[in-house]
Order: structure tokens, then C-alpha cells, then sequence
């Protein structure tokens, strides 16, 4: 009886596509990249100033983001050019974290309102609207330490008849010290504090 066996040829080819499924399928199982996450606005010091005894209730709506930057990747422009930081993530989603740092930056620092959070029940005398425009590392060109910069709009409305009684754009711009992710998320930490500090200050003295 004649065995059936492969010429030398159709068996280099045969192991060829082997041993490439082989490589292809380590490719897939190999694994990604490390990312690191990082978090931004942390707690606000506290106001000298002590809170008055009857505090203007002001209600925050949910703080809206461009849809390129209210997830959890952080952006960078140059000139027309965008694309996100490699290797670097927002341990939650940059809306999540920017409403978590407004909300405590008012517990520490407001003297004449109390802001209510969108998980609370109760109705407020004023609604406060933040708007986020550009939350971004600029660079002036590829490979400097680009320039954070963040920019929002504020409104507050007079309830019930939700008229606006005050509105304002806020843009805080803070250069990291050097082009390395570490330096660009503390600048956009601090960059964050800033703005919450001028929108309380701003609120405190614009919701009476």
C-alpha cells in the first residue's frame, strides 16, 4: 500500500502558514501596552471665611463636556492636530471627575450658598449650569510641554422662573513643567482647582 505523503514543497508551505497562524495568534493573546490612570481635582483647601448661618440653596445641574474629552483619555491639540496621550487614563470619566471636584471644592470653600447635588432631593432657590468648552494639553508644537487649558461656561438661574440672574466664561490656562504625562495631569489638576475656586468665589458673590 502506498502512503499519501507531501512533496518537500507543500510541506515548507504548510509549515509556513503554521508557524505564521502561531505568531498571529501570539500577537493576540500578547499582552497590551500598560496603562496608568490618574485622577484631577482634588479636595479644595478650605475658605478662611466661616459660612453664613442661612445659606443660598443653589442647585447643580450635571456639568456637561465636549464628547472628545468626557471620557476617561486626556486630549492633546497642536495647531489643527488632535490626538489622545498615549499610555495615560482618567481613573473614571473626565465628567465624573470634574463633577466630584466642583461639588467638594463648594463644601470647602463657598460662605454664602450651599450647592446641591444632582442626587439630592431638594429644590434650590438658584440653578447653577456649567457648561465645559475645551478641557485639553495644547501644544505650541510637537514634543514641548504644552499648556493646559480649560474653559467653561457658567450660568445661574433664578428658580422657578429659571431667567438667567448671572452668566460668565471662565478659562484657566497652566503650562505643565516638562512633556511627560506625569506633569501634564498635574496641570490639569491644578488647572481644575483654579476654575472651581473663581466659579465659587463667582457664585458666592452672584446667586444673592
Amino acid at each position: 500500500m502506498n502512503r499519501f505523503s507531501l512533496s518537500r514543497p507543500i510541506a515548507a508551505t504548510v509549515a509556513a502558514m503554521a508557524l505564521a497562524a502561531g505568531l498571529s495568534a501570539c500577537a493576540l493573546l500578547s499582552t497590551p501596552d500598560p496603562v496608568q490612570t490618574y485622577r484631577f481635582g482634588g479636595v479644595a483647601a478650605s475658605s478662611a471665611a466661616a459660612p453664613v448661618a442661612s445659606p443660598i440653596q443653589v442647585t447643580l445641574r450635571r456639568v456637561e463636556f465636549p464628547e472628545a474629552v468626557e471620557g476617561d483619555r486626556l486630549l492633546g491639540v497642536t495647531g489643527t492636530e488632535t490626538a489622545y496621550i498615549a499610555g495615560a487614563r482618567w481613573v473614571s470619566p473626565a465628567s465624573d471627575l470634574y463633577m466630584e471636584s466642583i461639588e467638594n471644592a463648594f463644601a470647602a470653600q463657598a460662605t454664602r450658598v450651599r450647592l446641591i447635588g444632582p442626587r439630592e432631593l431638594t429644590r434650590g432657590e438658584r440653578s447653577l449650569d456649567i457648561d465645559v468648552r475645551s478641557f485639553e494639553a495644547r501644544y505650541a508644537s510637537p514634543g514641548q510641554a504644552p499648556t493646559i487649558v480649560v474653559t467653561a461656561r457658567a450660568r445661574l438661574l433664578a428658580l422657578p422662573e429659571r431667567t438667567v440672574a448671572a452668566e460668565r466664561e471662565f478659562t484657566v490656562e497652566q503650562p505643565a513643567a516638562a512633556n511627560r504625562v506625569g506633569s501634564i495631569v498635574e496641570a490639569f489638576d491644578l488647572a481644575t482647582r483654579d476654575l472651581n475656586t473663581q466659579i465659587v468665589a463667582w457664585t458666592d458673590a452672584s446667586a444673592g
